[in-house]
């Protein structure tokens, strides 16, 4: 099964990359897809269009966590044993993201994110007929390999537009994934809550996402890259040096916790209050609004505040929601933690991607690529081993664990540096000043 479905995912990549011409200033001939689309698509400014690009592909991704305490129980499965499950996911997210790259530029931006965000859809809505962890484990990994490449594709597409609108748009853009996590909650918790199986909800966000692929994606013609930099490529896997480390300890807490928050803030709630779906699925959408909030006003904040000032005030956060979470004592209690989480876990990496940029030891794409891949190795891996955690210990030591890392990322959050970043960057005004959560993805974009 996984055989046939990378395969499957790759022939069609291949399909359209031999449809492209070389010379990408010649538009090629357009598919039938990409017709009807291009027909049905608003007139939206380049950096709505990005917007509703993160929004849009999060909302596909998003209606199966609010689903899994649903999933968990039809497959009479333990927190572990899902947790395996999950893994698949970031396996093929993190093979997409070191490999995709020279792919989707052969076969063009345009035509591979117009396919894959509806193909994200499509495969979690096979992927929740598994009958087992094996098969869905198995069912998963071509859904990384899509993930990864939409997140290749979204990223660079906004930094690209920053340049082309000369503002930034980076943090915002990703306030529009949370919103669409955020509507993809609500909405599977309302389904859940009427009873409708996990087959039958993913089953119905596949024609819900292509048409609004079509409606706000339809015109999109990919933005011109940016002017060449000092031409340095990151390297496929790019050694951390100490500092870059220290960098590393100030992430991990917010990593582990927001990909804790996403996974298992809903089994959580049913496990440890026998909470109804409704309650479990908006615990998910109520985490990805407060991140999606704090998100959308963090540039202005962080420019006229000191880095690791702000950095501090978040880690306090997140620290309170997960005390919270440990020791609540009522659902409403447990929410409100999550909430906490939310803002905490906002805008940590951002800044640690700036501090690396701006270091001046080796080339800047070589920082940030070794930053950004080992927090995204905790980002996507720490989730589901914490599986094991609740297994031994319980739901609540999930995510108490986190403590720890909150308490380490204190300890080095003055690597962020002391003055407010509009200060530190050398910048011209009219560009971005800081890189932003995936830089890395970015910079391999433009390689």
């Amino acid at each position: 099964m996984i055989l046939f479905c990378l395969c499957t995912f790759l022939h069609v990549l291949h399909v359209y990359a031999r449809k492209g011409l070389p010379d990408c200033r010649i538009k090629p001939s357009l598919s039938s897809f990409e017709s009807t689309a291009m027909s049905l698509g608003l007139n939206l400014a380049p950096q709505h269009r990005v917007y509703a690009g993160f929004a849009i592909y999060s909302f596909a991704m998003g209606n199966i966590f609010p689903r899994l305490p649903d999933i968990k129980h039809a497959m009479n499965i333990e927190d572990g044993t899902l947790g395996l499950s999950l893994i698949g996911t970031p396996i093929g997210t993190l093979t997409a993201l070191t490999l995709a790259t020279p792919l989707l530029e052969r076969v063009g931006f345009r035509r591979a994110l117009l396919v894959l965000v509806p193909l994200v859809a499509l495969a979690y809505a096979i992927a929740v007929h598994a009958p087992g962890p094996l098969a869905l484990f198995l069912m998963l990994f071509p859904v990384g390999l899509m993930i990864g490449s939409v997140e290749i594709m979204l990223n660079v597409e906004a930094d690209r537009t920053e340049f082309l609108v000369k503002r930034r748009i980076m943090n915002r853009a990703h306030s529009f994934w949370s919103m669409g996590f955020f509507g993809a909650g609500l909405f599977g918790a309302a389904l859940a809550h009427l009873g409708i199986s996990p087959q039958l909800h993913l089953a119905l966000i596949v024609p819900i996402v292509a048409i609004s692929m079509a409606l706000f994606l339809g015109g999109y013609q990919p933005a011109p890259s940016r002017f060449a930099g000092t031409g340095e490529k990151a390297p496929v896997l790019a050694r951390p040096t100490l500092p870059i480390l220290v960098l590393v300890a100030v992430t991990l807490s917010a990593m582990l916790m927001e990909g804790a928050s996403i996974d298992w803030s809903a089994i959580y709630m049913r496990t440890v209050f026998e909470s109804g779906p409704f309650v479990a699925g908006f615990t998910v959408a109520l985490f990805a609004f407060s991140q999606a909030t704090t998100r959308f006003f963090a540039d202005s904040f962080v420019d006229r505040n000191s880095p690791s000032g702000v950095a501090r005030v978040l880690l306090v956060m997140m620290a309170a929601g997960v005390l919270i979470i440990f020791f609540s004592p009522a659902p409403f209690f447990s929410m409100l933690g999550f909430a906490f989480l939310g803002i905490g876990t906002s805008a940590l990496f951002p800044l640690a991607i700036s501090a690396a940029a701006q270091r001046t030891d080796r080339p800047a794409a070589i920082n940030v690529a070794a930053l950004s891949q080992i927090s995204f190795v905790a980002f996507l891996l720490g989730p589901p081993l914490l599986g094991f955690v609740s297994d031994h210990w319980g739901i609540r030591s999930a995510f108490g664990i986190g403590v720890p890392f909150v308490v380490l990322s204190l300890l080095t959050a003055g690597s962020l540096g002391r003055r407010p970043a509009a200060d530190k960057s050398a910048a011209p005004a009219d560009e971005p000043l800081e890189p932003t959560r995936d830089k890395m993805l970015v910079r391999a974009g433009k390689d």
